[in-house]
């Protein structure tokens, strides 16, 4: 680092998660800089490209790593938004680390890997232990999710969250802090949690501490279901890629709510089309799942589903979903697949071939697809 040009007389610092979590033996991802000492000005004139709207921000013009000036904040209303900014070459590292979060999270170290650890941050790391660093952590409701995902991470590992952190989390619920986060930043931190290695350990905390009533109140109404539903989680359909996730993991952690609930919790949060459709898919496969051991297989319970799911136009959508039905009854998932196979065959232009129009069509259409599933059923004698 000394020796390059763009930095050449800065007095520059790794904080933040890439010196803990090298500390940890966790693998660093990114490299985040504070620079002191310096104006926005100075590091454009280096090269760097400004990319803060809030504080200034800057992008290391070869490297694309991110460098912000040394900046204390100062609260001046409500939510995660509600602060000043003052970033100016007066700010000290010391000052800038006093106002993060946990300690593990206020470290710092030189270019040569010099520790810089005003707030006991790598005592905590050993003590496996989330700690706030100062009692201005209840100025930021942010904080209080940030922390459950940090736990989300590590829990695996032993770490566990002080009991005075965790009383100043509650105070944030209590005094109605929290109700001031915008969904989008509640939905961010919770879309990180569920691809943590224990996404459950995010929505206990929440819940713990009285959050997660207030942010996902539907999740939190009856707490034999959140633990059903936690448990879940970790059982997703084979093969699915990294980034699905935590699309899967939602639609598994929701799929128990009825409709108008489901719905109610995605508007509020504002999730992304993607994660309200697949929460869908997996409540109707969900209820297939009940309504099959109540009453058994048949062609109707088939057709409802895969109508419920839109299988017809979106035919990608069925194959993981069936093996979200193996992981419940193996059986039922091999008559599924089965009765797709064959029902997907029936075509409509062999219909139109036939000399069916318009709604005879549809009508025929339906009959011969259900007619395909019934001789599955048949054969394997419709077993629940």
């Amino acid at each position: 680092m000394p020796e390059d040009p763009h930095l050449q007389g800065l007095e520059v610092y790794r904080v933040g998660g890439a010196v803990r979590d090298a500390r940890l033996g966790w693998p660093v991802k990114d490299t985040d800089w504070v620079v002191v000492g310096t104006t926005p000005e100075e590091m454009r004139r280096r090269g760097f490209k400004p990319v803060g709207r809030d504080f200034p921000v800057f992008l290391h013009p070869e490297s694309h790593e991110e460098f912000a000036l040394a900046r204390t904040e100062r609260k001046s209303g409500h939510g995660y938004t509600g602060f000043e900014v003052h970033a100016s070459p007066e700010v000290s590292l010391e000052e800038d680390l006093a106002r993060r979060d946990l300690t593990i999270n206020a470290m710092a170290e030189t270019p040569e890997g010099v520790l810089v650890d005003p707030h006991g941050g790598l005592a905590d790391l050993e003590a496996r232990q989330l700690r706030h660093v100062s009692p201005a952590f209840v100025e930021d409701p942010l904080r209080v999710l940030r922390t459950a995902r940090f736990l989300a991470r590590y829990a695996g590992l032993g770490f566990v969250i002080a009991e005075p952190t965790r009383r100043l989390m509650r105070e944030l619920v209590e005094t109605g802090e929290i109700s001031h986060l915008v969904a989008e930043r509640v939905w961010t931190e919770t879309e990180k949690a569920l691809t943590e290695p224990w996404p459950e350990v995010y929505f206990r905390v929440l819940d713990g501490c009285g959050a997660l009533a207030v942010l996902m109140p539907e999740l939190a109404a009856d707490p034999a279901a959140l633990d059903e539903a936690l448990q879940r989680l970790h059982r997703l359909p084979e093969d699915i890629a990294a980034e699905a996730q935590a699309r899967w993991r939602w639609a598994r952690l929701v799929e128990h709510l009825d409709d108008e609930d489901r719905d109610a919790l995605a508007g509020r949060l504002r999730l992304p089309r993607a994660h309200r459709e697949l929460a869908t898919q997996a409540a109707r496969t969900r209820t297939l799942l009940a309504r099959v051991a109540r009453h058994g297989l048949d062609g109707a319970r088939v057709m409802a589903w895969l109508d419920g799911i839109d299988a017809w136009r979106r035919s990608d959508r069925v194959a993981p979903l069936i093996s979200l039905v193996s992981l419940e009854n193996p059986a039922l998932a091999e008559d599924l697949a089965l009765a797709w196979r064959l029902a997907q065959q029936i075509l409509p232009k062999a219909l139109v071939a036939e000399g069916y129009r318009g709604r005879e069509l549809g009508e025929e259409l339906t009959r011969r697809r259900w007619e395909a599933i019934e001789g599955v059923l048949a054969a394997t004698d419709g077993r629940p």
